[in-house]
């Protein structure tokens, strides 16, 4: 299935590397790969878009004003949220540990991360991302992504 963005300049109509999509493995590494690389170097949001179920949505959860609260994005708005900053700023973000169940053809990884500005930098920050994903005989499709940072109150949990 070749999908296409609507976001002109962000990413537009491909096809999944085999590698990419055709595990656990490779559809993690992917998610994490995409994202990452240094100041002024476009991401790799064509690969990215491959990685998802169409209508995909995205849960980034904080705390605002001592309340939880969750942003709900499509693909398109989290592009739109992400790519300014992630260019501009640098971004490298790594899996450091990953835990997955898995039922018949859908799947489940707590996922934890950490994220820094350049290869070798200070860490900048850590979290869990809470995968779910899909197999549908013949590849691995991400259907829905939420996440949310450590933060005073919110420490990652010890292994």
């Amino acid at each position: 299935m070749v999908l296409t963005m609507s976001t002109p300049g962000l990413a537009q109509s491909v096809s999944p590397r085999p590698d990419d999509v055709g595990t656990l493995d490779g559809i993690m590494a992917a998610f994490y790969d995409v994202i990452s690389g240094p100041a002024g170097t476009p991401r790799q949001w064509d690969r990215d878009r491959t990685l998802y179920w169409p209508g995909i949505r995205f849960f980034s959860l904080s705390v605002r004003n001592g309340r939880p609260v969750a942003t709900v994005m499509t693909h398109d708005e989290y592009l739109k949220g992400t790519n300014d900053w992630t260019v501009a700023n640098g971004f490298f973000e790594i899996e450091t540990s990953r835990k997955v169940d898995r039922f018949g053809n859908m799947a489940h990884a707590w996922s934890s991360y950490q994220y820094r500005q350049t290869p070798d930098g200070p860490v900048t920050g850590r979290g869990i991302n809470s995968v779910q994903l899909y197999y549908d005989g013949a590849r691995w499709w991400i259907t829905a992504v939420t996440w949310d940072n450590e933060r005073p109150g919110n420490p990652m949990p010890t292994p």
